[in-house]
């Protein structure tokens, strides 16, 4: 298994145009909500709504188990975000007139167009071409320049 930093090394090379990573700081968390929204709603069977689960807590539970495999303090911070991306998703559910698998549809397509544009900017191929893994990475990348601005390691 590669290392964190061959891993945030390698999808730097292609993100280092700064309207490409400005739209990456806009469009990847972006696609991780409407994933989140996207398998919130689908119905879950009964053994995970007996433990008061559904598919996106499922998903999420084994990005983080990835995560702590690269790095537990990023995984720690993710499991934050997903926290919230979580009550965020059932906020929307419980309030919105609209239903959340359109929502998570709308802005999914609104932030891959934004992602293509950044890389035809950028003039190089996006990362999970070369390695679905990197659909993964994406996110901590982001989340790795906020611990180091504030300090925290990785």
């Amino acid at each position: 298994m590669k290392k964190l930093s061959d891993w945030l090394n390698e999808y730097s090379e292609s993100h280092q145009n700064t309207l490409n990573k400005t739209i990456h700081w806009i469009c990847v968390p972006s696609i991780v909500f409407s994933i989140v929204l996207l398998l919130w709603s689908i119905p879950s069977p009964g053994i995970l709504t007996d433990f008061g689960l559904n598919y996106a807590y499922v998903v999420m539970f084994l990005a983080v188990f990835y995560y702590v495999l690269l790095s537990p303090t990023l995984a720690i911070g993710m499991a934050l975000i997903f926290s919230l991306m979580g009550f965020f998703a059932q906020a929307i559910q419980l309030s919105s007139p609209i239903p959340v698998w359109s929502i998570g549809l709308i802005v999914f397509a609104i932030a891959w167009i934004g992602q293509f544009y950044g890389h035809h900017v950028e003039g190089k191929k996006p990362s999970f071409l070369k390695d679905i893994q990197f659909l993964l990475i994406g996110p901590i990348w982001l989340l790795q320049f906020i611990y180091k601005r504030v300090g925290i390691p990785l």
